[in-house]
């Protein structure tokens, strides 16, 4: 069997000539392999370990089980979609509602692990039925409005929680970080947050020195006084030894507000998929389906044992788009050095040692950035919002979602937030194209930019390459 662990030396393992680009099952000498797959480690650093401090999780953890869960997406994929799978951002919103519920570390990662069950069954739909199955229920109006509530209704955990603990850390944490996305270039603005962060812990030290301690809320109800970055644990940390892990536990309140998160986790990976194909010059279309469910295994894995759950990562992307190599033996790489951080406790210590303020700036950006990749997903697939069949169920879900308005059923059941604003654009947009009339329903409902070609081979190349 086949398993996508074998790769060609592309020329002489040094550099590709110029125009050439080194193919997934190709590889260049293993100390340059070796060197990019620490790059590719680097590229999703910023965002993966970010996530489970967001979360609530140890970031320890979720970069061991992002390792893990790598390797079980290149085993699955055969090696033919190069991906680094890394703690999923869209699931912030979900931790900090059902935190906010009442919810423990181990409700979270329980809700989230349904969420991996759910993703799997889907990457099997896809597998048996097509791509085309996504697209009937999912069309692009439903997934950016489900992906834009989803990252907006992030706002309040930044202005109440992370802002407020040092506003004017988290002012000029923001205003590097943004200045770094838009003014570096290459590999170097792709791990602005990671440059964002380094950038708030030196800040955080110089105004220690400089100012003292600072009062605010940190952790508690009452506001204290305490140092902006506080290393003290990072110390006493041992150099080697195993992650923390817990048994998930499940709620159905909390597994009702995770659940709609599979939206956006559908969204990515078929994106991702077809952005590796375009690149790459190949049809991937037959790995959709295996790509879904191999993400949902790695994430269901990863919950199980009290991590976060994974997602493709389009940092990585970006990566290989500036060095146009695409090897798979470059994220094994990557995938192993995931596995030698999550087994240091230091490293750890010095993640949870984030200023809340450096969070506050970071957290601006971040949550606005997936907000607007809703707006992203609807301006590729040319979504009319003059026509009321669009607007009015996405109108009224993302406010929802924004707002977190509540419906109460019972005294120990209600839906709110991110899972009512879910059910209703779905249940919206179906309900209202079943009884609207003829001349509404004219726009062809299409799963992403260049993907409307699914199941559809080119004739001129046996489907050797994607459609555009």
């Amino acid at each position: 069997m086949d398993l996508g662990v074998r790769w060609k030396l592309h020329g002489d393992g040094r550099t590709p000539a110029p125009g050439a680009v080194v193919r997934p099952d190709e590889r260049l000498s293993w100390p340059r392999t070796l060197g990019l797959g620490a790059q590719h480690v680097v590229a999703m650093f910023g965002a993966s370990f970010v996530a489970p401090v967001l979360m609530g999780l140890d970031p320890n953890l979720a970069i061991m089980m992002s390792g893990v869960a790598t390797v079980i997406f290149l085993l699955a994929t055969r090696g033919r979609v190069p991906s680094y799978l890394g703690c999923s951002l869209s699931f912030v919103g979900v931790a900090a509602v059902i935190r906010a519920q009442g919810g423990t570390s181990a409700t979270v990662t329980g809700a989230v692990f349904v969420v991996g069950i759910a993703l799997f069954l889907v990457g099997l739909a896809v597998q048996k039925f097509g791509a085309r199955i996504i697209h009937a229920t999912m069309p692009p109006i439903v997934t950016g409005a489900v992906v834009m509530l989803i990252g907006f209704n992030l706002a309040p955990v930044t202005a109440s929680t992370y802002w407020p603990q040092d506003q004017w850390t988290a002012l000029l944490v923001m205003l590097f970080t943004g200045l770094a996305v838009v003014c570096l270039r290459g590999f170097w603005s792709r791990i602005a947050i990671f440059l964002g962060l380094l950038f708030g812990y030196g800040i955080s030290w110089v105004f220690d020195r400089i100012f003292g301690r600072i009062h605010s809320v940190t952790g508690g109800a009452e506001a204290v006084d305490h140092w902006r970055l506080d290393v003290s644990a990072v110390g006493k940390a041992d150099w080697i030894g195993l992650p923390s892990f817990h048994a998930p536990s499940f709620q159905w309140s909390a597994i009702l507000v995770a659940l709609p998160v599979v939206i956006a986790l559908i969204a990515e990976n078929a994106g991702h998929v077809k952005a590796v194909g375009e690149m790459t010059r190949s049809n991937l279309d037959d790995k959709l389906g295996t790509a879904i469910s191999a993400d949902g295994v790695g994430s269901m894995l990863s919950t199980a044992v009290g991590g976060p759950p994974n997602t493709t990562y389009s940092e990585n992307i970006g990566v290989m788009a500036a060095t146009r190599v695409y090897s798979t033996a470059a994220y094994w790489a990557a995938a192993g050095f995931a596995l030698l951080f999550g087994v240091c406790p230091k490293f750890g210590a010095i993640v949870a040692a984030i200023p809340g303020g450096v969070l506050g700036g970071i957290t601006v950006i971040l949550y606005g950035m997936i907000g607007l990749l809703g707006a992203q997903i609807w301006i590729n697939a040319k979504v009319d919002l003059r026509n009321p069949l669009n607007l009015v169920p996405a109108a009224a879900g993302i406010i929802i979602g924004i707002g977190n308005v509540s419906l109460k059923f019972t005294d120990n059941f209600s839906l709110s937030g991110i899972a009512l604003g879910t059910i209703v654009v779905i249940s919206g947009y179906h309900a209202l194209r079943a009884m609207a009339p003829a001349h509404l329903k004219t726009q062809e409902p299409l799963l992403d930019e260049g993907t409307s070609t699914y199941d559809e081979p080119s004739s001129d190349d046996g489907g050797q390459s994607a459609k555009s």
